[in-house]
Formats: structure tokens, sequence, C-alpha cells
């Protein structure tokens, strides 16, 4: 039966190594790349929206209890309140513009008593790669317009530190007010609050990211043709090996080897030395 070739190890191998890409293509890798492009085309459309917006204030955008997400990330908020700098912490091994930073994150206590999380931008590296000097931020009360964001996450879980590293300065892994509220032993909401240029404290003012829509889409549409060529090369290959002289076929013998120079040479010397007997 010609069926019968479909059962052989290789063949099977082969259809299992087929048929699990193009499933990881469908499934896995076509819709991650969708969901990145969504959530790419979601932060344009947040950071469109912020460019003329006018700021909100935080209890309207985000009442108490609330945490930042795709429908809020980006948005300006207006807050008042009184800089912590004695809970300050700096996330470590940032990157802007293409070269190492610091992040200078700092609690500011609103004046309805809820400690916010700001992050006043970036500093560069010294010769040690330490955080050059930076300013302190202006006491008393000050009114800031800066940007809802979500806080990052550590697959770690690492704790901000000091040691002799960082010069006793608070470092952290990410910015993310979890880790700098149990570093200050204080309560902080969750998410934090990015400053725009000329806001009262801020340092460099960190990039916004840019609106291009990526390569996701692209990406998403290759991975399913990709899955598609896939299959259809097996399919290809099925039909071919179920038509007679196909290279499975069982039926037919093995072509015949082709003689070497060497083997014609010495067949010849052989029947030479038979006729001269």
């Amino acid at each position: 039966m010609r069926l019968r070739f479909l059962l052989r190890p290789g063949w099977l191998a082969l259809t299992a190594v087929v048929f699990t890409f193009a499933v990881c293509c469908f499934t896995l890798l076509s819709p991650w790349q969708f969901s990145r492009n969504t959530e790419r085309e979601q932060q344009n459309s947040a950071l469109e929206a912020s460019f003329t917006a006018a700021p909100l204030p935080l209890a309207q955008l985000l009442p108490p209890g609330s945490v930042p997400g795709q429908r809020t990330e980006w948005h300006l908020v207006s807050i008042t309140g009184r800089y912590l700098p004695d809970k300050e912490v700096v996330a470590r091994l940032r990157t802007v513009q293409g070269e190492g930073a610091f992040e200078v994150l700092t609690p500011m206590r609103t004046t309805d008593g809820t400690v916010v999380l700001v992050d006043r931008g970036y500093v560069r590296l010294d010769s040690k790669s330490g955080a050059l000097p930076f300013a302190p931020p202006p006491a008393g009360t000050v009114t800031v317009t800066a940007r809802v964001r979500a806080d990052e996450t550590d697959p770690k879980h690492r704790d901000a530190f000091a040691d002799a590293s960082t010069g006793g300065q608070l470092q952290s892994y990410v910015v993310d007010s979890r880790v700098v509220a149990r570093a200050g032993g204080i309560d902080i909401r969750p998410g934090y609050f990015q400053l725009d240029v000329g806001q009262p404290g801020v340092l460099g003012a960190l990039p916004l990211p840019q609106t291009d829509s990526g390569p996701f889409l692209s990406y998403a549409l290759q991975w399913i043709a990709f899955g598609a060529m896939a299959l259809l090369g097996w399919l290809y290959f099925t039909v071919r090996e179920l038509k007679p002289g196909g290279a499975l076929d069982a039926s037919e013998a093995a072509p015949a080897r082709r003689k070497s120079v060497a083997e014609i040479l010495a067949e010849d010397e052989l029947a030479e030395s038979g006729h001269q007997k």
C-alpha cells in the first residue's frame, strides 16, 4: 500500500517537526507579534492624545485604589505636594538615547496625604560608572505636571540596596513604586509619574517613545507565511511520494551505483587477461 511510507520513522519525525513548527507559528509567534502591535497602537494613541489634552488632577484620572493601565498610561496629570528627598532611590543600569544613565526616583507626599513616586529624570554616569552629582528636589509645596506610568517588574524581585559600590546611595534595578516603598518604609500608591521638561525638580527629562507603528504587524504576517509554507511543503512532498517512483517507494529497486574509472579499468584488464588465456 503506497500510504505505508507515512508510518516510516523518518517521515513521522519530519511530520512532527513540520506540524509543531506550523502550530507554533499560528498559535504562539504570530499572536505574540499581533499583541505587540496592538500594544504599540494603544501607546501611540495615548501619547498623541496627551500632546493636546490638558493635564487632569491626579485624583480625577486615577481615583484612590486604581492602578495605571493602558487607558491611563502616558496621560498628563497635575500633582501638588512636597518631595521627600530622604526616601529617594536611584534606578541603575538604565539606557537613555543609547547611553548609560541613572533615573532619580523621589517620593512626593501630596496635599491629601497620599504618597506618589515621581521619576525626576536621568543623570549620566561618571568615570567610575556611578551617578553624576544631581540637584536635590525643591523644598516646600510644588505643583508638577507628569505622565502616568505603570510600574516595572524585576523578574528576580530584588530590593533596593546601598553598599560601598553605590557610595551609600540607595539604588534599585527597576522603576517600581513597590521597591521604593519597601526601601523607605512608606506606603506609595501603585505606578509612578514621569516629569516633563521644565517641571519643578526635573533633571534630564526622559524622551518620549517614538510613535511609529514598528515592525510587529509585518513580523506577525511573516510567521503566518512561514507556517503556511511549511505545511504546503509537507503536502507537496507527500503527494510526490504517493506517485510511482517516489524517493521513498520501497517497491522500486535502488538505482545502480555508477562505476568508478578504477573499477572500469580493472574490469577491462580482467577481460583482456581472460581472452589471452
